[in-house]
């Protein structure tokens, strides 16, 4: 298994983790914890707490609650929003971002987008009820398989008989 210091490391090309690490040192009162420093980037490489559980093999729970007691009230201490409510994990981003922690945007992210990730959708299912619609829509990062997709099956295999002829 990685090292929590490689684990999310991508953030480091897109924010100024130095500086932020020392600032929220600041606003904690002592230095982050290894784990605190691995949810911040996970956050700022665009992952939600479910994300970050995930890939750290750890209860989505358990992630979102370190997260309301750790990082989310130092951030709001840092950037001035003490009386904020964190209505979304984006909002992380949002204001390091306003706060000048952005080093630089991915070339192809618009200029206001905190989170690069490329999302493929499908609408799953429509339903019209009285004057209600609703729009089920399955969304999914670029090379991962939607749930709902069935398994792609393989094109059969070409056999050449002993006549030279392909046969299927």
């Amino acid at each position: 298994m990685a090292s929590t210091d490689e684990q999310f490391a991508q953030a480091a090309n897109y924010w100024d983790l130095e500086t932020l690490y020392t600032d929220l040192a600041s606003a904690k009162g002592k230095r982050l914890t290894p784990v605190e420093k691995l949810h911040l980037r996970g956050l700022l490489c665009g992952y939600s707490p479910a994300e970050i559980a995930e890939q750290l093999g750890k209860s989505v729970k358990g992630v979102e609650v370190e997260l309301c007691n750790t990082l989310y009230p130092y951030v709001k201490n840092l950037v001035g929003k003490r009386d904020e409510k964190v209505d979304n994990w984006r909002n992380i981003c949002e204001w390091l971002q306003e706060a000048g922690y952005r080093t630089k945007l991915p070339s192809d992210a618009p200029p206001n987008n905190c989170i690069p990730v490329d999302i493929l959708g499908k609408i799953a299912n429509i339903k019209i009820e009285k004057d209600k619609i609703t729009i089920e829509i399955d969304l999914r990062r670029l090379g991962d398989k939607l749930p709902s997709e069935p398994p792609k099956s393989e094109p059969p295999k070409e056999d050449i008989n002993s006549n030279g002829l392909t046969d299927i």
